[in-house]
């Protein structure tokens, strides 16, 4: 019998090249961001942005169950919902799949988190080249990447510039700043932020 929990040999972000990268699979009640801490570190590898980050925003995306089926079930309640372990929406998806060239779907978003994790960094990556390098003191520039993957591009220019935040982009920073510990923890050493890697 086949060990539902095993990791099973997936496309890599985009199989464009064909290559294979085992990527584990989600299961059914159990969603953790640390089992996905390769696909991470590749994607990361990949786009050029701080593996901390991104794996901090999965930390944060991780409030609802992950899972093909029940982000199925959750479309069919409500047509808008994001998908994958990033919690894209779709037109966020659809600016990145065009940049760049993706040949998958916005669909392929909750079947492979591994894709799901790279267009989170692709995302993440094309929100740093917007942002400027001067802005307020009191956020990180990761902070403020992690506000606009949350708010926006627009509005987290705007937070760059001192425009607080609204209620729920403060929420969603307070739980940024409560998973970085652990993010990094996760990844196995005390930094990988754009700041540590400066220091």
């Amino acid at each position: 019998m086949v060990d539902p929990t095993a990791a099973v040999p997936r496309p890599g972000p985009d199989a464009q090249d064909g290559g294979e990268a085992p990527t584990p699979p989600l299961r059914p009640g159990h969603y953790d961001p640390a089992d996905y801490t390769g696909c991470v570190l590749r994607s990361a590898a990949e786009t050029g942005v701080s593996p901390q980050l991104v794996m901090t925003v999965l930390y944060n995306e991780a409030y609802k169950p992950h899972h093909p089926l029940l982000e199925r079930l959750w479309q069919w309640w409500k047509p808008g919902a994001s998908f994958g372990v990033g919690n894209m929406h779709r037109a966020t998806f659809e600016q990145i799949r065009s940049t760049y060239g993706l040949s998958k779907q916005w669909h392929d978003l909750r079947d492979d988190p591994a894709f799901a994790i790279h267009a989170a960094a692709l995302y993440l990556k094309d929100l740093d080249r917007s942002l400027p390098e001067r802005h307020v003191r009191r956020y990180t520039r990761d902070e403020l990447l992690a506000l606009g993957y949350n708010a926006g591009e627009r509005n987290m220019r705007a937070f760059a510039r001192g425009v607080p935040p609204g209620p729920m982009a403060r929420s969603y920073l307070r739980r940024f700043r409560a998973n970085q510990g652990r993010a990094a923890s996760t990844l196995g050493k005390g930094g990988g932020s754009r700041e540590a890697a400066a220091e």
